[in-house]
């Protein structure tokens, strides 16, 4: 049996496992994070060591996390893991806001950045609430 979970646009086939590089709350973190770095590397040196090296460090966060808790192969590890990767996801949320603020990313980019954020959000609450569940069926009786 096939399902299908809303948001996420993930169709699962129990008899097989998604590669991490298949999930798309792993595709979408790191489009993300190379779009950020692809930014910030044009920077003057006071900006990119102070507000581009954390804004970096939280978007690349949130893949190695996704990443972390896919290879824990514990749903409950896994969970915790993209929790933390939410985390981060917020942290580079309000990191673009500071970044558009100070005018080191203009509006256009601010926005595209910001759309992504908020997709990868909702899919990878998607993606945790799909794990919960699965959580629930694997349990021992």
């Amino acid at each position: 049996m096939i399902k299908t979970y809303k948001h996420y646009n993930l169709k699962i086939n129990p008899m097989k496992q998604l590669l991490l590089e298949e999930l798309e709350v792993y595709k979408l973190s790191m489009e993300i994070a190379d779009e950020i770095w692809n930014d910030v590397i044009k920077w003057n040196h006071f900006s990119k060591y102070t507000l581009g090296e954390q804004l970096t460090e939280a978007a690349d966060s949130i893949s190695f996390n996704i990443s972390e808790g896919y290879g824990r192969f514990s749903f409950r590890e896994n969970i915790h893991f993209c929790y933390i990767s939410r985390g981060s996801l917020y942290e580079t949320k309000t990191g673009i806001r500071k970044a558009h603020n100070r005018k080191l990313i203009n509006q256009a980019q601010f926005e595209f950045l910001s759309n992504k954020i908020e997709i990868l959000h909702i899919k990878l609450n998607s993606y945790i609430n799909y794990l919960i569940q699965q959580s629930k069926i694997q349990k021992p009786k």
